[in-house]
């Protein structure tokens, strides 16, 4: 018996051992890493004597217990204690101000630059000028507004090639903004190509300085809808700020070619490529796309007519629309031959089908009517015997 309970003994304090290295790692545990993040008020055209609130809640981890210290003229010493903390700076110039937070066994610092300007100085206006393409591709007049719309036009191409979509090049033009005053200037122009993306990691998603200058080109652009920003600083230091919406819309089109007739049982068909953006984070939402297909009622070549009997050689093309997962969200089945008459279609000689997406197809809801974004495909499918010469085949992509 002595034995055993010896036995037992050492099991239970092996247990309570085993359970106590556990309990220590709880209690050891890394707290998190500590973040010294802070901002402050006004954050531009900050002038001589002009008080300013520095704020550091958005330091990590929250909910701990931290300590502040605020050195703001960088002379390492402390100036300034708390999570907020004000200052104000009597002469021009530039300040590093710094941070450090510490949670009692671990800290962390950061820096900011200020550029304190005289306080008599006036600032300058920033703005973009706005502008639209004077003709769709259609050759239709564009609407203007506080914005920037560019049509880009990739019309007859080649059957081989059967990607609707391109790169352009957008003019940014800031030759409106005035520098404040009639003895000053404007110093710099930085242009941020997307005001959502903080590209130079320093917080602020809207002053990254992807190009510089007063007018630029903005190069390689697809098709879509985007938000830019502009800031400018004149000679003594103030800065101004515009933004403006760009929209690329697009259209591609395909001339005179051949569409195979149905002689095995299955239909032909011709596959033509699209991308679609609808992010409404990144405020880039497509508004419409529409295929347009023109081709005659009857071919040249057919001479499947025979009185009486009918006419064999009566055409009907359609047009299927995909999403990337290959579902089908809309086709032009159902229009009958006797409808096919849209738009500037020749009625006498050609049948015309149009098939528009609106935007709610695109969307990412849940609803069994949506298909989302992404590379998309609109098919022309000939399920009748005859082959057929097509006049035209048009997609447009229109962001505005």
């Amino acid at each position: 018996m002595g034995a055993m309970r010896k036995a037992t003994f050492l099991a239970v304090l092996m247990m309570i051992s085993g359970l106590a290295g556990c309990f220590g790692a709880d209690e050891d545990e890394d707290t998190g890493e500590i973040v010294a993040v802070f901002t402050y008020s006004p954050a531009t055209n900050i002038r001589a004597g002009q008080t300013i609130d520095f704020d550091a809640r958005d330091s990590l981890p929250s909910g701990v217990a931290l300590t502040y210290k605020w050195d703001f003229d960088g002379d390492n010493s402390i100036d300034a204690t708390g999570r907020t903390a004000d200052w104000a700076y009597p002469e021009i110039g530039e300040y590093t101000v710094e941070l450090i937070v510490s949670d009692g066994s671990k800290s962390q610092s950061t820096t900011k630059t200020l550029t304190i300007v005289d306080a008599t100085a006036l600032p300058p206006t920033a703005e973009i000028t706005s502008y639209s393409s004077e003709e769709d591709c259609e050759g239709e007049d564009v609407d203007t507004g506080s914005y920037i719309h560019v049509w880009a036009c990739d019309l007859d191409k080649s059957n081989t090639d059967r990607t609707a979509g391109s790169d352009v090049s957008v003019e940014l033009d800031a030759g409106d903004s005035t520098s404040g005053s009639s003895d000053d200037y404007v110093s710099t122009y930085h242009w941020d190509l997307d005001i959502e993306y903080d590209a130079d990691g320093d917080g602020d998603p809207t002053n990254d300085n992807d190009l510089e200058g007063e007018i630029v080109e903005w190069k390689d652009l697809s098709p879509g809808e985007y938000e830019i920003g502009l800031t400018i600083t004149n000679g003594k230091g103030l800065t101004d700020s515009d933004d403006i919406k760009v929209y690329v819309s697009y259209a591609a089109s395909w001339l005179d070619f051949e569409m195979g007739g149905n002689t095995s049982g299955s239909p032909v068909e011709l596959d033509f490529e699209f991308t679609v953006n609808y992010d409404q984070d990144q405020g880039n939402t497509i508004r419409k796309v529409v295929g347009e297909l023109t081709y005659p009622k009857i071919d040249a070549d057919c001479t499947d007519i025979t009185p009486g009997e009918g006419n064999n050689c009566r055409a009907k093309l359609d047009l299927h629309a995909f999403n990337e997962e290959d579902e089908e969200a809309t086709n032009t089945s159902n229009t009958g031959v006797d409808q096919r008459e849209d738009g500037d279609c020749n009625s006498d000689d050609n049948d015309c089908v149009h098939l528009t997406l609106s935007s709610y197809l695109f969307t990412d809801s849940e609803s069994d009517s949506t298909y989302g974004e992404g590379d998309w495909t609109i098919k022309i499918r000939n399920n009748r015997v005859n082959d057929l010469q097509v006049e035209s085949l048009v997609i447009r992509l229109v962001y505005k």
